[in-house]
């Protein structure tokens, strides 16, 4: 076995819980209290909360591999090694988190030779620990994670968010979310994407779509989805890159019907 495989098996495991666990210890020391809250456009907020769930983490990850890069939400930590890189949003669902609503997450991923090897997807508050590693599955705490085996669209519980330019651009998902409303039992907008895709991974959703997100929304989800069992694609069913802007995820047995239904509405 190669220093890098293990690396991935033992310390780079290791380090990455410990550094979603830093950023969660924050948050949920920051939920409820007073917040510094700023505008980075129109509807996209940053609070300190955000901030300093960042540096927690970062501060874990460059203490045990300094070189690494690090693509995160908040901060510019340089490039790094091209071949190792994490991938944090350290606190995903910032207005949830600043209105008092207990729905938010850290989110967290390790991408090696251009492929996440493993992820994290934290809620603190609910002390729920969504991991993967690639071939290895995905977990909730020590149980593993199934995606759900609902197979009619109709009977299908799903998520979805919406862009925050959605007040100026054609693209803003309203179309689907309309047609999915006619065609599912019933759909969601929790406001934090990172935990809708823990959740499809859980099976507590049987599909998710969502336009216009960042790499740091996707990593370490995209990853639970996959070792659960699920499909992640884009809206016409090609490969989901974290750089893209789309994603489809659900159990695979409804991804026909939802891609279907996309096809009908505007694309970014």
């Amino acid at each position: 076995m190669s220093s890098r495989q293990e690396g991935i098996d033992g310390r780079v495991k290791q380090v990455g819980l410990e550094a979603a666990a830093a950023a969660g210890d924050v948050l949920a020391r920051m939920f409820g209290g007073p917040l510094d809250i700023r505008h980075k456009g129109e509807v996209d907020l940053v609070t300190e909360a955000d901030r300093a769930a960042e540096e927690a983490a970062v501060r874990v990850i460059r203490r045990s591999f300094p070189g690494h890069g690090i693509l995160a939400e908040e901060g510019d930590y340089g490039t790094g090694d091209p071949g190792c890189r994490w991938i944090l949003d350290p606190l995903d669902g910032t207005t949830n988190f600043a209105h008092g609503f207990p729905w938010f997450a850290v989110s967290l991923a390790y991408e090696e030779e251009g492929e996440v090897r493993f992820g994290v997807v934290l809620h603190p508050l609910f002390k729920e620990l969504f991991r993967a590693e690639r071939g290895g599955g995905a977990f909730l705490n020590d149980r593993p994670l199934r995606v759900s085996a609902t197979s009619r669209l109709d009977q299908a519980l799903l998520a979805t968010g919406f862009p925050y330019d959605r007040k100026k651009s054609r693209a803003n998902n309203y179309d689907h979310f309309v047609r999915f409303q006619q065609a599912a039992q019933a759909c969601r907008r929790p406001g934090a994407a990172a935990l809708d895709l823990a959740c499809t991974a859980a099976g507590r959703f049987d599909g998710y779509w969502e336009m216009k997100l960042k790499p740091w929304d996707l990593a370490a989800g995209k990853l639970l989805v996959e070792e659960a069992g699920g499909r992640v694609t884009d809206f016409g069913g090609d490969p989901c890159r974290l750089d893209g802007a789309e994603v489809l995820a659900s159990n695979g047995l409804l991804h026909g019907a939802m891609v279907d239904l996309l096809r009908l509405g505007e694309r970014p």
